[in-house]
């Protein structure tokens, strides 16, 4: 662990999973931070101020005594090294920290990508641009997302509580926040596949209050099939 331990200051926006993520590890582990929420709506994110701190334009990222971090792992890797957070996290051990780093680097195409670009088409770029969605692309996104979703039930949960083993990680928190991103465009991974529900609901418990508040506004989305009683005004 490292000497540094002043505050984080953490720009994000709760529609991001991996925003919901870190906010919800950050909380869950009592790290300090200034939280900086990030008006996508408003475009904050494409404004000169933002491009100075992150150049790719997009959130999560972090501020630590100058050093800027811009993707979420490594983020997450970051805080468990700078910050004392309990070994299972991100575990030293090398066979337990590859399996974490196993299903981190699997998530990326597999599964955030088919989720992400599923409530994108389907929900978010019809509320921006007010035109109908692809249906040719959501339909290759839903087929694309059954299958990592069915990968998540019939691999990584096969045998284990968790995705990596005995204990929850930090896989866990990313895997579990882009599980929930469909559920703002009408589909619940958690439907048919009873691992996945046990999953999720373990996790929550684990990381509640924290994860709760994380998807306060992802859930007020998700209890309307149309979404218009929550306006993209809060994004």
């Amino acid at each position: 662990m490292s000497a540094r331990q002043s505050v984080v200051t953490f720009y994000y926006h709760l529609l991001s999973q991996p925003s919901r993520a870190l906010k919800i590890f950050l909380d869950h582990n009592q790290i300090k931070y200034i939280p900086k929420e990030v008006q996508l709506a408003q475009g904050e994110h494409l404004q000169p101020e933002f491009e100075a701190i992150n150049p790719f334009k997009k959130v999560p990222c972090i501020s630590h005594d100058g050093f800027v971090l811009t993707e979420s792992v490594a983020i997450l890797r970051y805080l468990c090294r700078e910050f004392i957070v309990a070994d299972h996290w991100y575990p030293k051990d090398s066979l337990l920290q590859a399996r974490v780093d196993e299903f981190i680097e699997w998530q990326h195409i597999e599964l955030r990508a088919p989720l992400a670009m599923y409530f994108r088409t389907k929900f978010l770029m019809p509320k921006i641009t007010g035109k109908p969605p692809n249906q040719a692309t959501v339909d290759k996104m839903y087929k694309l997302m059954v299958v990592g979703c069915d990968k998540v039930e019939n691999i990584w949960l096969k045998d284990k509580p968790y995705l990596c083993g005995n204990n929850i990680s930090i896989a866990d928190i990313l895997g579990a926040c882009e599980i929930e991103q469909p559920r703002m465009s009408g589909y619940d991974p958690t439907e048919g596949r009873p691992k996945l529900k046990e999953w999720m609901n373990r996790v929550k418990t684990d990381l509640d209050p924290h994860y709760a508040d994380a998807h306060t506004y992802l859930n007020a989305i998700a209890k309307k099939s149309s979404g218009e009683s929550v306006g993209l005004s809060k994004l």
